[in-house]
């Protein structure tokens, strides 16, 4: 590896300049994009669904074009608030670099959405040289010497450090440290005994997290909650999800059904609800999947029938995380039966009592099943039949019917952000343990790490986990700014899961054969990293919604 400082005075300006005038040039490429699709998928100037479905390909490549401009954007963002800090070290310097050489090369020679599945610029109308053909581009794409560039900054992570976030908040960097010491001390030395066990994850931990006021970080605080904002969610969930996923998605349900509750319920139930779910006093669980529907969320099937002041539920769910140890159930139901489509859906409030092994759902009316799956484990999934169930009028969120669908996509930014979260943490994860293998690992007389094919793949874990992390905390900043952030919230989830999947992959090949053993962590991080790309919505609608959204804007 080199041992010299690449980096030289002056470099920095020159390289944040570079970078600036790169994502200009890839702006303009992107909505030369954005033209091109849009005329083939519409009629008149309106998006045919019929054409959407048609040229899927297309569309969601668009997506994933979009988001890795925007990714790019947050990245030399990025930068330049570590640069006006004075903080803009090498280590971050080498970072930018090959973030912007690598991204760049992929836009100009073809973007992969997924393993067997690669955009290229002339699947969206372009030329196949257009991202080669700006001079600003084209100065950033790889050189010679970026196997120097890997080369110094596997020499400098070799201290188990992967760069300054850039926070720019006193208050996050102490969050920070305080989540990553208990996820070091009370989650990471036992989540292998959780996962191997198929255990649900101790009460001891869920009353810390309580403690800690992870169920209430972003409820206001006349409402019971710490009333911080969602970027604080973020550090919070990456370092409990770096522990484990599942401990790092115990607030995930208190944080979708506290933000239905904030924004659709009546002052009642907020009065009610808020301060028993921040205190952890009520675990919630969203109810919102069917076996048949999946995303079809407007081919609903399960009813809600109203008689003598009460609600009788009938009908199956699936997929139902935490249900059998929740308190709550947040459900999507249909209460109007002769309105087609979204019309008619509403979400009721239900309670029920918390399970037991030996009796999962002692409540009439309710019963259900455990899904055995490969990861994720720490919390169950679960299906859910009602037979009968019966919730008082006083359940019906917002008290008005056929909100529900409203209501539920008022949290969908929210949910996604927290998601790209727990994404960002299994990466780093999945990074911390394959670092530590490879320098500790000896084969033919030196450690793995010595090897430029295992640093290679750990200097790019290192440089797409900070990608991730700085496009989820944009969308977070956007969140707390009360602006519209679907976009944000989406590309951070998208690009997320992808991260989360390809640095767990490259963990897993660093171990070998040992990887594919139950007995390593990595086994259990490449099973928790996969599900990503599916819950919260599958890749595949993932870029479809951004698409639509980028189609749709003038």
């Amino acid at each position: 590896m080199a041992t010299a400082t690449l980096m030289q005075d002056g470099d920095e300006k020159t390289l944040l300049r570079q970078a600036g005038a790169a994502v200009e040039a890839i702006d303009e490429l992107l909505q030369q994009a954005i033209a091109c699709v849009r005329q083939r998928v519409s009629d008149d100037d309106d998006l045919q669904a019929s054409l959407l479905d048609q040229e899927q390909r297309a569309v969601h490549g668009l997506a994933w074009l979009a988001t890795y401009v925007e990714s790019l954007r947050q990245m030399q963002a990025w930068a330049e608030r570590l640069h006006g800090d004075g903080a803009f070290g090498e280590r971050e310097q080498l970072i930018l670099k090959l973030a912007f050489s690598e991204y760049l090369a992929r836009i100009a020679g073809g973007i992969p959405m997924n393993q067997v599945e690669t955009v290229r610029l002339c699947d969206l109308g372009l030329p196949l040289d257009a991202g080669l053909n700006h001079p600003d581009i084209r100065v950033m794409l790889p050189k010679a010497d970026d196997r120097q560039t890997r080369a110094r900054l596997a020499e400098l992570m070799g201290d188990g450090q992967f760069g300054d976030w850039a926070l720019d908040d006193e208050t996050l960097d102490m969050i920070r440290d305080q989540f990553r010491r208990f996820a070091d001390e009370q989650v990471a030395p036992f989540a292998q005994g959780w996962h191997e066990r198929d255990a649900l994850i101790p009460d001891a931990v869920v009353e810390a997290v309580a403690e800690l006021g992870v169920f209430g970080l972003t409820i206001p605080e006349d409402q019971g909650g710490l009333g911080l904002g969602k970027a604080s969610m973020c550090v919070v969930t990456e370092e409990l999800s770096r522990g484990y996923i599942g401990v790092g998605s115990l607030g995930t349900r208190s944080e979708i059904a506290a933000e239905l509750i904030r924004l659709g319920g009546t002052p009642e139930q907020q009065a009610h609800y808020l301060p028993k779910i921040a205190s952890g006093e009520i675990l919630p669980t969203a109810v919102f999947t069917e076996p048949n529907t999946g995303s079809d969320l407007a081919s609903l099937q399960t009813r809600a029938t109203f008689a003598n002041g009460f609600y009788q539920i009938q009908g199956s769910k699936t997929w139902i995380t935490h249900a059998a140890r929740a308190d709550l159930m947040t459900i999507l139901c249909r209460t109007q039966p002769n309105e087609p489509g979204y019309r008619g859906l509403s979400i009721l409030l239900a309670e029920k009592p918390r399970g037991t092994d030996d009796d999962p759902f002692p409540i009439d009316g309710l019963s259900g099943g455990e899904i055995p799956v490969l990861g994720y484990r720490g919390m169950k999934e679960y299906t859910l039949s009602f037979d009968d169930f019966t919730v008082p009028a006083s359940g019906l969120l917002g008290g008005v019917e056929g909100q529900g669908f409203k209501q539920l996509m008022a949290t969908f930014e929210s949910a996604r952000i927290q998601t790209a979260a727990r994404a960002v943490g299994v990466a780093q994860n999945a990074l911390d343990v394959a670092l530590t293998y490879a320098k500790d690992r000896v084969q033919f007389k030196k450690p793995l790490y010595a090897f430029p094919r295992v640093a290679d793949k750990l200097t790019w874990m290192a440089v797409e986990v900070m990608i991730a992390r700085q496009l989820t905390l944009y969308s977070a900043r956007q969140k707390d700014a009360d602006k519209r952030c679907d976009l944000e919230a989406g590309m951070a989830k998208l690009i997320g899961a992808h991260v989360a999947w390809s640095a767990a992959d490259n963990a897993l090949q660093i171990h070998g054969g040992n990887g594919y053993a139950e007995e390593y962590p990595i086994s259990r991080i490449f099973c928790d990293a996969r599900i990503l790309n599916i819950f919260e919505g599958a890749a595949e609608i993932q870029a479809q919604v951004i698409a639509r959204r980028l189609l749709q804007q003038r």
